[in-house]
Parts: structure tokens; C-alpha cells; sequence
């Protein structure tokens, strides 16, 4: 028994001894965690005193038994978690707002006439040490007509809708020799107020002009961009660094600039993103090559393959159109849809352009990669999630699905010169950057097929040119006719006036229509088709954001949905090139069209081919 009573005594006294020295470690940490942690609103800690406290510290807890060194840092980190969850709740009441009558904001009244206690809420809290990031976008071949047509305007928009982080600086760069307010000048000419016209658009303006810079240097130098990555840091001010390259300059330089970026202006603390404009590449072979290099220095989650087409508004709305309307999915196949037409015409020629138009053409220009990239978002099976790589997954299936493209099954056009109303507009080999001799195409039309069980038998049709009688991009869907219509007499012979048609309009005057058949009020049976019509500008008062901008965004944001992978890319050159080779060494003539026209008339014989008639060409629009 006196064993069992000294025991427990020797127990007892255990116990008080941790007590004792937990109270003593819990009330040095207490007043030591009392003092960062107001003093990291304040001031920083002062260095001198710090190893006098972590003295006091060991001075407290030296009687300790090594057993309960664990204890001991629990305890402490406990205690300063007590001590910080009182200050955020003192922080939170300074700040709360009170009603007219005195109460909280989120007081609930009570039957009697009493009020509730609110519900706790929980206010975020900043963390100490926390480092800002800095967003450093550079535009290479600041100088150039993209850059300032398209790029600065861009980023404009997006600071004055607050789309951009708060620490952000702008660089220009390019061989042009110019000085910070020189480049200034010249992006503020293509600047505009348009977005909600607001009052303070001129002050917003010249807010972003302060944080655009200059840097004049050569493209393949390495000594022009480490003197960029100094400028750089010093506008970033030792905050984590992430860093976008905006390569507005010609495909034969990509790479020389890519390495020089890489190696010697990359972030060292953040990400360090290209976007590379096309042309990526001539065929299959120059576009492995360019991709090749590309990843010395890069990975793929670093190059961003920008196609501006992907970012306008009716390409984004097409997924939506399509997979979250009940309406629209079931007819998605060839069991409803009879043909796809994918038009794209310019009421212009290549002013201005010649020598480089020349070198590339229509197909590789227009119809490789914005309209078959349009193609393959149409035309995918339902993705597994809308994140990046599982959009871009089926976008690669369709495109690897797709017949080999023959040569009977394209059409190709060049604009010859034509007077109209007294005035007279050029042919292409009247420019003078154009060889009188040259073949290139201005116009091209192609009917493609894809060997899969959704869309077997189905044409698409591509169209595409310059010169043409009007201004249009849009997607043109004709549905079959329905089977033992009751109201073919109506229509007569032309059953193709009784056929469903739903189109996208991506430019101009963004649209989305369905033409449907309809009774014309009367006595009379007489039948008419009617547009069930989206028309943006009418639903929609805001307007519509530049395709440049949301790619800029999802950039810098990291979302690359809308961007085109680098097995994406060979899967449509591979589709194209083979064409592309026999028509230059058979040297295919194009069939001449005068400028301001429909197109050649070879075009309408291949949607015949196939029997289709183009939606466009109709006179309804």
C-alpha cells in the first residue's frame, strides 16, 4: 500500500512539474507572439531584441525534461494561434459596419423586437512575409502593325476594365531606335475609349501610358536582353516575377528570339510564358522543325500558339450553343445535319500585304488554321471536362479522323482587277511586292469529310478570299428536309428554300439565327421563312470584346483552351500539306475573278459536286 501511495505521489509531482514549465513556455511565446504579430501591422521585429527572447525562451524552459520538448511546441504554437484568432476577431469588430438603428449590417430581427447575434464570419487575414507578384509583359516588334493595332489597344481595354493585376508594366521591344515617350505617343494614336464610353477614360489612359517603357535591341542578341532583363527587375522591385513575351514579328526570327528570352530575361521566381503569332510554319515539315526548336528552350506549357479567330465571341459561344442546350445536341450528327459551311470573305485585297500574302496564299493563311480550327471545335465529341487539355484532346481526334484532302475537291481563285462605278480597284499582280507570274491563291474553296460515326457522309465546305463583294465570317449549318413533307407543294420544285438553316455570325454584327417555316398571315396557305434571331448588338448593350483581349487574359491567366498544342498543330498541317505539294508542283493555275465579286465560279460547281448550295450566295442575308 505504501508502494501504491508513493508511486501516485511520484505521479503527482510529475504532472505539476509539466504544468508548471508548459505555463512558463505558453506565457514567453504568448508575449513574444504578442509582439511579431502587432508588430507586423507596425514595424518589423527588431533583430537585437530577437535573440534576447529566443534567450528568455531557453532560460524558461531549461528545467524541462527532454520528454516534453514536443509538448512544449505544441503548446507554443497553440498559444499563438489563440493569440492570432483574438486579434483577427478585434480586427474584425474595428472594421464592422453598424445600420442606422446601431446594429450590425447582418443582424437577423427577432419576433419579439430583439435582435439575433450574427452569424460569425470568418475575415480573410493577411499572411506576414507575403511577396506581391509583378506582371512584366513584353511586345516584341513593338513597332509593327499588330503590335499597334492590335496588341497595346488590347491590354488598354484590359486595364480599364480592371481585368489586369494591380503590379503590371509594359514593355515594348523592338530594333527601332525610340524612347520611352516616343513609343508612348505612338500606341496612344490607336487607343480608344470605347468600352462604356465611361467619363474617366482619358485619366485611365494616361495611367496605363506611365507604365508602358521602351527597349530598342536587336532580336538575336543576347547582351539586348539581358540589359531588358535588368530593366525589367528594376521595375519589378524584388517582387515574384512572372513574365509574358509577346512575339509580334516574323516567323524566322521566333526562334533566335525564344533563346535570347529564355536564357537570359526569364523569371527567375514566377512563370515565364510566349505567345507565338502565326504563321506557324509552311507544311508539315518547317512546323515540326519551328516546334522543335521552340522546346530547346521551352516547354509546351510555355508557348501559347495564338489564332485570334479562337477568341471571338461566336467561337466561344459554340460549345455553350451547343452542349448546354437540349435543343441543339441530339441534332448534332448526320442523322439531322445535311452539310456545314465555314465562310470567310474580305471585301478588300492585300494592300499593303502583297509580299507577304505571297509567300503563304489563302490556304495557309485563312483556311489551315482559323476556319479548321473552327472546324474542329464544331465538329468534337463532348469533352471529358472543360479543362484545357480535355477540349484540345478531342479537337485532335476530329482532326485525325479527317479524309486526306484531294485536289478535285478544291477550288482556288485569284483576283483580277475591275472597274465599278467609275472607280477602278487592282488585280493581286498589280501590286507591286507581287510577282507578275505569281499562282497564289486569293480565293479557295474545299469540301472535307470525317471518317467517324457522328459526322460519316457529311460535307464541311471551307470558303475563303479576298476581294470578294462582301465583309463576313460566319457558320452556316443546313439541316436535312424533312422526310414526306406535307408542305413540299408549297414550295415547289426547290425543296432547299423549305430547309432548316442555323447560323453564327462571328462578323460583323455578331448573330445567332435559325431559319424556320413559317405561315404568312392570311386566308391563304402561302409558306415563308422567318429568321428566329440572336442579333448581340439588340440583346446584348455591352460591346463585345476584341478576340485579342480574352487570349491576352487567358495567357495570363494560364488558360489554354483556346490556344493550339503542338500535336494539334501537326495533325492539321498534316491534313493540308499533301494538297499544298501537288498543287505547286503541278502549278494549278486559279481561276480569275473580278475584284468585288462572289468568287470564282468554280466554287459553285463543287458545292454542286456534293450537292450543296452555298447559304451565302442566297440574297436572304
Amino acid at each position: 500500500m505504501a508502494t501504491l501511495r508513493g508511486t501516485t505521489l511520484l505521479v503527482f509531482l510529475g504532472v505539476l512539474l509539466v504544468l508548471l514549465s508548459t505555463f512558463r513556455c505558453e506565457a514567453a511565446d504568448k508575449d513574444d507572439g504578442d509582439q511579431f504579430f502587432f508588430g507586423g501591422l507596425s514595424k518589423a521585429k527588431d533583430p537585437a531584441v530577437e535573440p534576447n527572447i529566443e534567450a528568455n525562451k531557453l532560460s524558461h524552459c531549461s528545467s524541462s525534461s527532454t520528454t516534453f520538448s514536443s509538448l512544449h511546441h505544441e503548446t507554443s504554437y497553440f498559444s499563438k494561434w489563440v493569440t492570432e484568432i483574438h486579434f483577427r476577431r478585434q480586427l474584425r469588430n474595428h472594421f464592422e459596419l453598424k445600420s442606422a438603428n446601431g446594429f450590425p449590417l447582418n443582424a437577423v430581427p427577432m419576433q419579439d423586437g430583439s435582435v439575433a447575434k450574427p452569424l460569425e464570419e470568418e475575415v480573410p487575414f493577411p499572411e506576414f512575409g507575403e511577396t506581391k507578384s509583378m506582371l512584366s509583359i513584353t511586345v516584341v516588334g513593338a513597332s509593327g502593325d499588330l503590335a499597334k493595332k492590335k496588341i497595346f489597344p488590347a491590354l488598354f481595354a484590359l486595364y480599364y476594365e480592371d481585368w489586369l493585376p494591380e503590379n503590371f508594366v509594359v514593355y515594348g521591344y523592338a530594333r527601332t531606335k525610340m524612347t520611352d515617350e516616343e513609343l508612348r505617343n505612338m500606341i496612344s494614336k490607336t487607343l480608344t475609349c470605347r468600352i462604356d464610353r465611361r467619363e474617366n477614360c482619358q485619366a485611365k489612359m494616361e495611367e496605363f501610358l506611365k507604365r508602358c517603357f521602351y527597349h530598342s535591341g536587336q532580336y538575336n542578341s543576347p547582351e539586348d536582353f539581358l540589359e531588358l532583363n535588368c530593366k525589367l527587375k528594376e521595375r519589378e522591385g524584388g517582387k515574384l516575377s512572372n513574365r509574358l513575351f509577346y512575339l509580334s514579328i516574323p516567323p524566322n526570327i521566333f526562334v533566335d528570339v525564344v533563346r535570347c528570352a529564355s536564357t537570359k530575361a526569364s523569371s527567375t521566381t514566377g512563370w515565364t510564358r510566349v505567345i507565338v503569332e502565326k504563321p506557324f510554319g509552311r507544311d508539315s515539315e518547317s512546323s515540326r522543325e519551328l516546334t522543335k526548336c521552340l522546346m530547346q528552350y521551352l516547354t509546351e506549357d510555355q508557348i501559347f500558339r495564338i489564332d485570334h479567330y479562337l477568341g471571338k465571341e461566336l467561337v466561344e459561344n459554340l460549345s455553350v450553343l451547343r452542349f448546354s442546350n437540349l435543343v441543339f445536341e441530339p441534332l448534332w450528327s448526320r442523322n439531322y445535319i445535311r452539310n456545314v459551311q465555314f465562310i470567310f470573305s474580305e471585301d478588300f485585297g492585300t494592300e499593303g500585304r502583297g509580299g507577304y500574302f505571297d509567300n503563304y496564299g489563302i490556304i495557309r493563311d485563312i483556311m489551315q488554321n482559323h476556319l479548321l480550327q473552327i472546324l474542329a471545335l464544331f465538329a468534337m465529341e463532348t469533352p471529358v471536362s472543360l479543362d484545357a487539355e480535355d477540349t484540345r484532346n478531342e479537337k485532335v481526334k476530329v482532326l485525325k479522323s479527317m479524309k486526306p484532302l484531294q485536289l478535285e475537291d478544291v477550288i482556288v481563285g485569284q483576283y483580277k482587277g475591275h472597274s465599278k462605278g467609275g472607280k477602278s480597284y487592282p488585280g493581286y499582280i498589280d501590286d507591286p511586292t507581287v510577282p507578275k507570274d505569281s499562282v497564289t491563291p486569293t480565293f479557295a474553296a474545299a469540301a472535307l469529310f470525317i471518317n467517324n460515326a457522328r459526322w460519316d457522309g457529311v460535307p464541311f465546305l471551307m470558303k475563303a478570299g479576298k476581294a470578294l463583294h462582301t465583309k463576313r465570317a460566319e457558320i452556316r449549318v443546313q439541316f436535312r428536309h424533312v422526310p414526306g413533307n406535307l408542305y413540299k407543294r408549297n414550295f415547289g420544285t426547290d425543296l432547299d428554300k423549305a430547309t432548316n438553316e442555323l447560323v453564327l455570325r462571328l462578323q460583323p454584327d455578331e448573330a445567332i439565327y435559325l431559319k424556320v417555316n413559317n405561315k404568312v398571315p392570311g386566308l391563304g396557305m402561302r409558306l415563308d421563312r422567318s429568321d428566329l434571331n440572336l442579333l448581340y448588338r439588340t440583346r446584348y448593350t455591352r460591346e463585345i470584346p476584341d478576340a485579342y483581349e480574352r487570349l491576352l487574359l487567358d495567357a495570363i491567366e494560364g488558360e489554354r483552351r483556346l490556344f493550339i498544342r503542338s500535336d494539334e498543330l501537326d495533325a492539321a498541317w498534316t491534313l493540308f500539306t499533301p494538297l499544298l505539294k501537288e498543287m505547286e508542283e503541278k502549278k494549278i493555275m486559279p481561276e480569275l475573278y473580278p475584284y468585288g465579286s462572289r468568287g470564282p465560279v468554280g466554287a459553285h460547281y463543287l458545292a454542286a459536286k456534293h450537292d450543296v448550295r452555298w447559304g451565302d450566295l442566297t440574297g436572304e442575308d
